[in-house]
């Protein structure tokens, strides 16, 4: 939004983005809290490689019907009022995937962290989209994928603290139960401190204007852009909408046609390819995969952590260049990027041998793939991991933001429990063909990008057409 020369009050809309953003830690906490805890996971369940899939990727599952969900609910209770269901289905989760002595337990509770995980995923974006000015909104949005790798990194320095303290993940730490535990149960400290901070935020004027409340949306955008901005920023949005519905999912079929609009298959793109090029395997399983060639617990715990911090700088260039250079020119150098390094990281599993029934990296192989691997991090949160979210949240018609955004949000988790689930049984096949599998699919999002995705840098929410 243009404040057209009024006062911005960056230290309000500074401080409801900061919020709204710990929905995106505890998306990247929770999602990554698994990664290390998967040894314990197969002592206690006594886990075949399915079984260790599914309680990985169970939370997926869990994302997909929450992402669909919450974007409906959205439209009809409000962006606040979801994001505040979802921190407490967040704590849920934390205590009784810790406490769950059987798999299925433990998939249930998974699934409730999903459901949490998925709502926090669109709606923390396009709820920092309709409060945020047109010409800082990427940078602003940007901050949510910031984030999620925080969250992310969070949780793999919280599960090497608490396994190089016990001994191991499977080791007993305080209670006497074991670490892998307790790395759940750390969960409900960013969980109880994200429904606090919620209560302090107001709704989205955006929603506001749709459910008739035109006085109080104005209030909030005034609050936001200046005393006198709020009506008519009221009248631009008043005017975007359809006078004869509410936000409903028909909005996504085209009036005339009655197939999907092409903004939709643009987000759809965005949203399936962000999953197919493999990088939720290096936050899922990255302690496994390095294991597997070679590293110990320890030093693959350490990996994570380095894979981590990259990425945080990764995203903070991001928000340097999205609103300079737009979101399409990333989109492309991300593609390349990382069809380039899963090619290198292909051709070094394609030389691995089997020793004592492991697979194995030669010293100066294993540095190239190592090296490879935290280059692809960096080119994934440059460019597919923040831009994908900033575009979700703003490239859709208010009419039909929150549906589009549950069709969208509902096909990137499902796309993500796919790569997940299958990652283990595939690896067991050949490292080779997976990862090949995914520089493939870096190569086709190039020019999926180029031909489908037009640039949004600078338009006001009112002016995206669908």
């Amino acid at each position: 939004m243009s404040a057209d020369g009024a006062k911005v009050n960056m230290a309000f809309i500074a401080a409801i983005v900061a919020v709204a953003t710990i929905g995106g830690f505890m998306f990247g906490y929770d999602s990554g809290v698994i990664n290390g805890t998967q040894n314990g996971l197969k002592a206690a369940f006594g886990l075949t490689e399915a079984g260790e899939g599914l309680n990985v990727a169970a939370i997926l599952l869990g994302c997909a019907f929450g992402a669909f969900a919450a974007g409906r609910l959205a439209d009809v209770w409000g962006r606040r009022t979801v994001m505040i269901i979802s921190a407490l289905l967040f704590l849920i989760s934390a205590l009784g995937t810790g406490a769950a002595h059987t798999s299925l337990v433990f998939v249930i509770f998974r699934l409730v962290g999903g459901l949490g995980v998925g709502a926090a995923s669109v709606l923390c974006p396009v709820y920092i989209s309709e409060v945020t000015p047109a010409n800082i909104r990427g940078r602003m949005s940007s901050v949510q994928q910031i984030m999620i790798i925080t969250g992310l990194t969070g949780a793999f320095l919280a599960n090497y603290f608490l396994a190089h303290t016990a001994g191991s993940s499977t080791a007993p730490f305080w209670l006497g139960l074991p670490a892998w535990r307790w790395m759940f149960w750390m969960q409900t400290i960013p969980a109880g401190v994200f429904f606090l901070c919620l209560l302090t935020i107001p709704e989205s004027p955006r929603f506001l204007v749709t459910k008739g409340k035109d006085a109080e949306a104005e209030k909030i955008l005034s609050r936001l852009f200046g005393e006198g901005q709020g009506a008519a920023k009221v009248v631009e949005i008043r005017a975007s909408l359809a006078a004869d519905h509410q936000p409903k999912l028909s909005d996504l079929l085209d009036p005339v046609t009655k197939k999907l609009r092409p903004i939709l298959w643009a987000g759809l793109v965005l949203a399936v390819f962000q999953q197919l090029v493999g990088i939720n395997i290096v936050f899922y399983y990255g302690s496994v995969l390095w294991q597997s060639v070679g590293f110990t617990e320890n030093d693959s715990l350490k990996i994570n952590i380095l894979s981590g911090a990259l990425s945080i700088l990764a995203c903070l260039a991001a928000i340097a260049l999205i609103d300079r250079i737009g979101r399409k020119p990333l989109l492309l150098i991300g593609s390349a990027g990382m069809a380039l390094t899963l090619g290198v990281l292909t051709w070094c599993f394609s030389t691995a041998t089997i020793v004592d029934g492991a697979l194995h990296l030669s010293g100066n192989t294993g540095l190239i793939a190592l090296v490879s691997a935290n280059a692809y991090v960096v080119f994934f949160n440059l460019s597919w991991g923040p831009v994908m979210w900033v575009m979700l949240g703003e490239m859709f018609p208010n009419q039909m933001r929150g549906s589009a955004l549950a069709v969208a949000g509902f096909a990137q988790w499902i796309a993500n429990f796919a790569i997940s689930f299958s990652f283990p049984i595939m690896k067991k096949i050949s490292l080779t063909a997976t990862y090949g599998f995914y520089a493939l699919c870096a190569v086709i999002s190039f020019f999926l990008v180029q031909k489908l995705i037009q640039e949004t840098r600078g338009k006001e929410l009112e002016a995206m057409e669908g």
